[in-house]
């Protein structure tokens, strides 16, 4: 691609502040971004059309506890219909690496939904203790439900209307050479006369001949949904000593404590929490009105979040390309050897040890040390130089972060990694960087952010034989070491 476009806004020849006045995301079309939609956002506004949204999510979770009733055994044929959903690949959101295109709710989902619904929580729909049912509370016990599971199976259930508030953001801002009308996309609205989901068309934005959706950023998060397994766990034993029913206090409270041994860690005591909620799921429902007494909270989080989110992977990213552009060959190199590669590389390293360039790979103050992070900022960064970039492939020795390619036969294999998780990624492919032939073949970039993590990364290298090796580059993005004067605006 020569056209420098990364986001929505460059596609479709609309500014920023017209999605942010709007209300929605300024989404990559190159990568997915990491945030999900959280249905308590949905549930919490007092917007009247996420009330009727959130209305329309529990009608739906009502239904299935009904039919789960009435089904013993989870039949294939109703997991299919009512609970299996693909990713909704054209919001561009999620955990995806590579492109957008993500693994949907598969049938351990669906299984964990119907199980739930048909055996823990019967009385879903009806609860006492909470303003609202929440569709989150089935997944608090479950094993393989996550965020990503949540975000996707709410995504899908508000599909109708993020189509809807797509198809008139591109009605009115939209080139209409750049939109067409989408007929029949599947499972928009769910017919409860006739126990089906129907069709329905929509004209929207067009990108590699399917859709693109737009979603409002006060729908997103980050990090975790507001309600989630990891915070109930940690907080259990807080949560347990302010019941306010005294007797379920009390049977709460002695059942986990026997479950402990005299000096229990914070393992043992994690387990135990995990065994007394599946005891007393009714200890769910005092956990989630906590979580709906802090909404305020909920709110603030994910204003802060989203706006992490574009601080780093796209203002920030587009900074560091307005620089690789400025103040390197980056973009300009021909395609077709490992040499060519790695001087890529060495171009990303002076910019960000010589040019300020550091800056970009930082959250605020704190430097980025999530490795998807990395991937998604240098994927994002060469969205103009190899024809195919594609994120985790298996080249044979395992999966590697990036395969830059210009033909089958010419193509090279880049990492990014940091020094905490180096070594035992490092002990597996040893033979890959000592072999000259192989390493013409394939680079580990490794970013350290520390004097300790430096240190760290020499010793790991020293031990392995690899510190000098060709296809080993170490980049410093130290903060602390970096020259008072700044190239960069």
């Amino acid at each position: 691609m020569s056209d420098n476009r990364i986001y929505f806004s460059d596609f479709y020849n609309v500014e920023p502040t017209t999605l942010e006045e709007y209300g929605a995301f300024n989404i990559s079309l190159l990568n997915d971004l990491p945030l999900f939609v959280d249905p308590f956002l949905i549930f919490c506004s007092e917007e009247p059309e996420y009330k009727a949204l959130h209305e329309s999510i529990i009608n739906y979770m009502i239904y299935l506890r009904d039919q789960a009733q009435q089904y013993p055994d989870p039949d294939e044929g109703m997991l299919k219909a009512w609970y299996l959903f693909p990713e909704v690949k054209q919001n561009y959101l999620g955990f995806c690496e590579d492109g957008n295109s993500g693994h949907g709710l598969g049938p351990d989902f669906a299984i964990a939904l119907y199980t739930g619904l048909k055996d823990i929580f019967k009385n879903f729909g009806n609860e006492q203790v909470t303003h609202s049912p929440h569709l989150e509370k089935l997944c608090l016990i479950k094993k393989k439900v996550g965020r990503d599971n949540i975000s996707d199976f709410v995504t899908n259930l508000i599909k109708e209307y993020l189509l809807a508030y797509t198809e008139e953001f591109a009605k009115k801002y939209v080139d209409p050479t750049l939109c067409r009308l989408f007929k029949n996309i599947p499972k928009i609205k769910f017919n409860y006369e006739k126990g089906v989901w129907q069709n329905a068309s929509f004209y929207l934005p067009c990108f590699n001949k399917d859709y693109v959706l737009l979603t409002p950023s006060d729908m997103l998060v980050r990090v975790e949904t507001w309600i989630n397994k990891k915070d109930m766990y940690n907080n259990f034993e807080h949560l347990a000593i302010s019941l306010s029913d005294d007797a379920l206090r009390f049977e709460v409270n002695r059942y986990f404590y026997s479950l402990l041994s005299k000096n229990a860690k914070k393992p043992e005591r994690l387990s135990a929490a995990q065994r007394t909620i599946v005891q007393f799921p009714q200890v769910i429902d005092y956990y989630i009105r906590n979580k709906e007494d802090e909404e305020d909270e909920a709110i603030a989080n994910s204003v802060s979040e989203v706006g992490g989110v574009k601080q780093v992977f796209i203002e920030q990213l587009q900074k560091l390309v307005e620089q690789l552009k400025a103040e390197t060959d980056f973009y300009k190199i021909s395609p077709n050897s490992y040499e060519e590669a790695l001087q890529r590389v060495m171009y990303l390293k002076h910019v960000i040890e010589d040019c300020d360039g550091h800056r970009w790979f930082y959250d605020g103050k704190k430097p980025i040390r999530r490795e998807s992070d990395l991937h998604i900022l240098y994927k994002l960064a060469c969205y103009d130089t190899f024809s195919d970039v594609n994120s985790e492939v298996n080249n044979g020795r395992g999966p590697v972060d990036f395969k830059l390619s210009n033909s089958r036969k010419d193509s090279t294999l880049v990492e990014f990694k940091l020094s905490r998780t180096l070594k035992k990624n490092l002990e597996k492919q040893v033979d890959v960087y000592k072999d000259a032939n192989n390493t013409k073949k394939a680079i580990k970039v490794i970013l350290y952010f520390t004097e300790e993590e430096y240190k760290k990364t020499q010793d790991i290298l020293n031990e392995l034989s690899l510190y000098g090796k060709p296809g080993i580059v170490l980049i410093d993005a130290r903060a602390d070491n970096k020259p008072s004067a700044s190239k960069a605006s």
